[in-house]
């Protein structure tokens, strides 16, 4: 037997061994990575509702600049938003002074948001502004439950806009 061949044979027992560590180590790894890997889809779904009402509001105060007026329609905004999707429901309540866009949850386990674009004095933001003259401000506010009831709206009183009770104001 030469050197070569021995060297094969005695090396021959270890090449399974390393096989099976390797193997058990991806296994090791999968089941360390599997939970949060899994857990990343409930939490992709927030980010859904949170950018589809600010993109509502944004939307209603491009209408409103155009239009005069608020829209009642998800599709009349443009935004390429469905009224439904698998995990919110969305829908806009609108009146002469305000538009609450709405992103209510479907399932128990997740939060609904709603945005709010209100008609204000552009005096409040511009002091050079005519006293007749008028702008719209925004507000995101997030249910501080999961549910799948449709948020407080918020108010706009003395000139402030606040999110309405059981909800939070968010980054817009």
């Amino acid at each position: 037997m030469t050197k070569y061949q021995e060297s094969s044979i005695s090396n021959a027992g270890y090449g399974g061994c390393g096989c099976l560590l390797l193997l058990m180590g991806i296994g090791v790894m999968g089941a360390i990575a599997l939970p949060s890997f899994l857990n990343t889809s409930h939490s992709c779904r927030i980010p859904e509702a949170k950018q589809y009402v600010s993109s509502m509001n944004k939307g209603q105060q491009a209408y409103f600049a155009e239009k005069n007026a608020f829209s009642s329609s998800v599709y009349a905004l443009g935004l390429g938003i469905k009224t439904e999707t698998t995990h919110f429901k969305y829908s806009i309540r609108a009146t002469k002074k305000a538009a609450l866009n709405y992103g209510v949850a479907k399932e128990k386990e997740l939060k609904s948001y709603v945005g709010g674009v209100f008609l204000v004095p552009a005096k409040n933001f511009e002091p050079n502004a005519a006293k007749e003259e008028r702008t719209t401000t925004s507000i995101l506010c997030e249910a501080d439950f999961s549910g799948t009831i449709k948020p407080a709206e918020p108010t706009y009183k003395n000139g402030k806009i606040a999110c309405g009770q059981g909800t939070t104001k968010r980054s817009k």
